[in-house]
């Protein structure tokens, strides 16, 4: 009868450590995490195909972000709640600038927003703001791009710390945090109480 197959001393791929590792040839997880994190960019995709791309690039192990708010439309029989892109068209992509094939070979991609041939960046801080809007569970809206303004600085209620412009109808009150780049803007509806003018 043949004995059982014993495997030993497996050392790791020193590509599982990315080329990093420590004294002991293990993975220097403190060198790792000094690794810059690759900025936001905007890519832009095919219509409808928002949810699609999205998807994909996740499989693929890319951090993306794709803003939808919740909607509701209604027929003459029914009603129904959907959620829509917030900037149709559009999703948010983190990767390093010198890796944009993987991007732009991804069905329904159409381009990287660019400056010629130089990548533009989205803010750090205009995707957090908008990231807590959407998990705020506040109703937001795609909102028309307010450039310039009165900004206002919130210290109460779920967007607590939240800058933006705030724009007041009859009915209601709402903070505008717009995306430059995109020239694209989302809107939520607050309390008048939270906001104060920013100095």
């Amino acid at each position: 009868m043949a004995s059982p197959l014993t495997i030993t001393n497996i050392t790791p791929p020193s590509s599982l450590a990315f080329g990093t590792t420590g004294p002991s040839g293990s993975p220097d997880y403190a060198a790792l995490s000094e690794i810059p994190t690759p900025p936001w960019y905007a890519v832009r995709v095919q219509s409808r195909f928002e949810a699609v791309v999205s998807t994909t690039l996740r499989a693929k192990g890319y951090e993306e972000f794709l803003p939808l708010y919740r909607s509701t439309r209604r027929w003459s029989d029914r009603k129904k709640t959907l959620d829509l892109p917030l900037f149709p068209g559009y999703l948010f992509c983190r990767f390093p600038a010198d890796r944009v094939l993987p991007i732009l070979t991804t069905p329904g991609v159409v381009k990287i927003l660019c400056a010629g041939k130089k990548l533009l960046p989205v803010l750090d801080e205009e995707i957090t703001a908008v990231k807590r809007i959407l998990s705020s569970g506040l109703l937001a809206q795609p909102w028309p791009f307010i450039g310039v303004g009165s900004k206002v600085y919130l210290n109460g209620g779920p967007l607590a710390g939240l800058e933006g412009i705030v724009t007041n109808t009859d009915k209601d009150c709402r903070l505008v945090v717009s995306v430059g780049l995109l020239q694209r803007s989302v809107a939520v509806e607050i309390d008048r109480e939270w906001a104060r003018l920013c100095n």
